[in-house]
């Protein structure tokens, strides 16, 4: 494989274990309230968490783009801390990819918190265990199914991206030049075998991923709404 190829390949591997990290951080709260909460918001918020499954790319992808941009308040707000604007940069693409792979990770955890139930929580109260103890000792063992599938779909989600990923972060070797990137290019310069050769292995990747988690874990993928 070429260093281009291998370059690419590395970039996608670090922005998507970067992004799944990010995503069970910021996933879990919000899959908590969404599997707790009796709000009238629970419809809106779940709305907009499912948003990217059918939104098309380039049009999360643009919105974002005018948003890091400099008139756009991520981009003033980044400018005035002093660290630039975002986009075309490998922070932008992190950013772009967690609002856009963020219902593979929320929706596997919603369902596996709503398994639980309540009686595993009143158990823990009975024993004078606190919300945080109960959540972390009883909760997050239960739904550890709903972990695994939202760790590796939000992973394997974050590799296959290209329309998200090709407005924010354009097409930058060493910075922005992801897989699904690099495909584009070799198909646009008519270099067929290495596009074949990236995109086999990306193909055989997904088919591995989908079928360890029908095999190993299937109750967690019913999470997954379109």
């Amino acid at each position: 494989m070429e260093g281009s190829n291998l370059a690419a390949v590395w970039l996608t591997l670090k922005l998507a274990a970067i992004v799944t990290i990010l995503l069970l951080i910021l996933g879990t709260p919000v899959a908590w309230w969404l599997a707790r909460t009796r709000s009238r918001m629970k419809s809106v918020v779940g709305a907009v968490v499912a948003l990217p499954l059918v939104l098309p790319p380039t049009v999360l992808g643009f919105y974002l783009l005018v948003a890091m941009g400099p008139n756009g308040p991520i981009g003033r707000t980044t400018e005035a801390l002093g660290l630039g604007t975002l986009a075309f940069t490998f922070p932008g693409l992190v950013i772009g990819s967690v609002f856009y792979s963020m219902p593979f990770v929320v929706q596997p955890l919603q369902n596996a918190f709503e398994a639980i139930g309540e009686r595993p929580l009143e158990v823990a109260a009975t024993l004078r265990a606190g919300p945080w103890d109960s959540f972390w000792s009883v909760v997050v063992p239960l739904a550890r199914p709903g972990f695994l599938s939202g760790a590796v779909l939000g992973f394997a989600h974050t590799i296959g991206e290209f329309g998200v990923i090709l407005m924010i972060g354009g097409n930058i070797p060493d910075k922005t030049r992801v897989v699904s990137v690099q495909i584009y290019d070799h198909v646009e310069a008519m270099e067929y075998a290495q596009a074949h050769g990236l995109a086999g292995g990306m193909l055989v990747f997904s088919f591995v991923v989908l079928l360890a988690l029908y095999t190993f874990n299937p109750p967690s993928l019913k999470g997954i709404r379109g």
